[in-house]
Formats: structure tokens, C-alpha cells, sequence
């Protein structure tokens, strides 16, 4: 099996059986912070799903209705999710506005405090996985669900500390004040994690370190005199790359050509799953002369 899906597997059964847990508890304690965990929970088993799912279709190669490949799917998997974790921190708001309102006392308040335990061990442990293979995989999906259950894990922190001090106190009105508490963690989480899954679907140029790395590797290249017209964006883990790379007039083609591939093979290797457009142009004035046109020059090595 994949590693992505693989890990997104995990996610779905960690989540189904914490929600099950949960919604269990909540029930028998009446704790309004707790069957918020489970709301929670059960959003983050619907985005755990869609990550499933996303991480699975994005990997299929290009077609000819996709010539770009599905790689965006991710992008959107990662927008949703951020959606649903927004949902989950108003949804928590309202209960425990309407808990301070109403007040009503806890009972099995020990037995909330296991189940939290338990949901931020299984959380800590899943969403460290889901990190490590979304880092390696470059996976946008997988980061927004690993961002969901690390959410889950504060605010189950949250609750857990809650319903402890209410062990200790007997004050039951901490419940809901923990709860709103966690809500606005959530909704930090939600606002970040939108832009950054929105943005490749506005081709959005990569981030300015990787777009250093691209100059310095064209720049220290021999033979060139520079390039224009960089062009980039990402779809989910895979990264568009194009410009122009100008090069002396008198540079024979297959030579060109293969600087060209050089310097394309140099970018792959850097950031994997890159595709890599270059057009060659000769060293004019009439092309570099242009007004739309700005040029990073190497003409102390053009002539190597």
C-alpha cells in the first residue's frame, strides 16, 4: 500500500474509534466540553476520509483531460478540511454559550478524564505520523489532517485539565470556559490552514526560498548569459516551473539543449515531483531589449 494512504488509513480508523469512545462518554457524564470533543472527533473522521480519498486520487498520473495530473485534489481536500475545523470551533461557541447559560452539574467526571487521555495519546502518536509522511511526501492533504488532529490534541488537553480541575474544585462552570477556550485555538488553526491550501489553487508563485534556490542554480550554471520570464506555482506536491534562458547567439542548439537539461535535471533533483519548462533564447537585443522583459544576466561566464 502507498505510505500516503497508508497513513491516511490510520487516520480513519484512529478517529473512528475515538469518536465512538467520546460520544459514549459524553453521554454518560453530560460534560458539554466533551461531547464537543466528540463533534470534533466526528469532523475529524470526515476529513480523515477525505484525505483518504484525496491522497488516492492526486497520485494518479496524467490523462489526457488532466495534462497537469490531479494534484489540485489535494488542495481542495485541504481547504475543506479547514472548513470543517472552523465548523467544529463555532459549534463548540454555541454549546458552551449555551452551557454558561444553563449550567448544569458533571457526573463520571473521572471517566471523562481517561477518555481524554486516551484521545491525546492516540492524537500525539497519529498526527506525528501523519507529519513525518506529509513532510516527506509533500502532501497537503495529509499536513491539514495532521493540523486536525493536533487540534484535537490540545483541545482534548484542554478538556482533559478541565474535567480534572472540576474533579478537584467542583466548580462545573470551568467546563464550558475551557470549551470556548479551545474554540478559539481551533479557529486560529482553521484561518492559517486555508490560505495555505487555497493559494496553489490560485497559482500562487512558489515561496520565495525555493524560488533562491531556482536563480542559484541557473545563475552558477557556465555558458549562459541569464534568463527571464520565471514562471511558477504548485498542485498539491507537484511544483510548474518555466522561464526563458538566454543563452550566447552563437551557442550551437544541441549545446544549448543540453544546458538546458542540465539545469532542469539540477532542479528536479533539488524539488522532486517538478516539472520543468525551458525556452531557449539567443543573446539580442531584440529579445532582451523588450519592455516586459527583466533579465538576471551571468555574462562574466556567458563566454565559457
Amino acid at each position: 500500500m502507498d505510505r500516503k494512504v497508508s497513513a491516511a488509513t490510520l487516520s480513519v480508523a484512529s478517529n473512528s474509534v475515538l469518536v465512538g469512545a467520546k460520544v459514549a462518554v459524553g453521554v454518560l457524564t453530560g460534560s458539554v466540553s466533551v461531547l464537543s470533543e466528540a463533534a470534533h472527533s466526528g469532523l475529524d473522521l470526515f476529513a480523515a476520509i477525505i484525505a483518504f480519498l484525496s491522497v488516492r486520487a492526486s497520485g494518479r498520473p496524467a490523462d489526457k483531460e488532466h495534462p497537469y495530473g490531479h494534484g489540485k485534489i489535494e488542495n481542495i481536500s485541504g481547504a475543506v478540511e479547514a472548513v470543517l475545523i472552523l465548523m467544529a470551533a463555532i459549534f463548540i461557541i454555541h454549546e458552551a454559550v449555551s452551557k454558561l447559560r444553563h449550567p448544569e452539574p458533571i457526573s463520571n467526571v473521572l471517566l471523562g478524564v481517561y477518555v481524554m487521555g486516551l484521545s491525546i495519546l492516540v492524537n500525539i502518536v497519529v498526527s506525528r505520523h501523519l507529519f513525518k509522511v506529509s513532510a516527506e511526501s509533500d502532501s497537503i492533504a495529509l499536513e491539514a489532517d495532521a493540523h486536525h488532529l493536533s487540534t484535537d490534541v490540545w483541545t482534548s488537553m484542554g478538556v482533559f485539565l478541565g474535567m480534572a480541575a472540576i474533579r478537584l474544585t467542583g466548580w462545573h462552570v470551568i467546563d464550558p470556559l475551557v470549551a470556548l477556550a479551545v474554540a478559539l485555538m481551533i479557529m486560529k488553526v482553521a484561518f492559517s490552514l486555508t490560505w495555505k491550501a487555497t493559494a496553489p489553487l490560485l497559482d500562487v508563485r512558489l515561496p520565495d526560498e525555493e524560488v533562491a534556490v531556482l536563480d542559484g542554480i541557473v545563475m552558477a550554471t557556465p555558458k549562459i548569459v541569464g534568463y527571464h520570464k520565471l514562471r511558477t506555482r504548485k498542485a498539491g506536491p507537484y511544483r510548474e516551473i518555466d522561464f526563458h534562458l538566454i543563452v550566447p547567439a552563437q551557442l550551437p542548439v544541441v549545446e544549448a539543449h543540453e544546458i538546458a537539461e542540465a539545469i532542469e535535471d539540477q532542479m528536479r533533483e533539488r524539488f522532486p515531483r517538478t516539472h520543468v519548462i525551458t525556452h531557449i533564447e539567443p543573446d539580442t537585443a531584440d529579445e532582451i531589449g523588450k519592455p516586459d522583459t527583466e533579465v538576471k544576466e551571468r555574462r562574466a561566464d556567458s563566454g565559457q
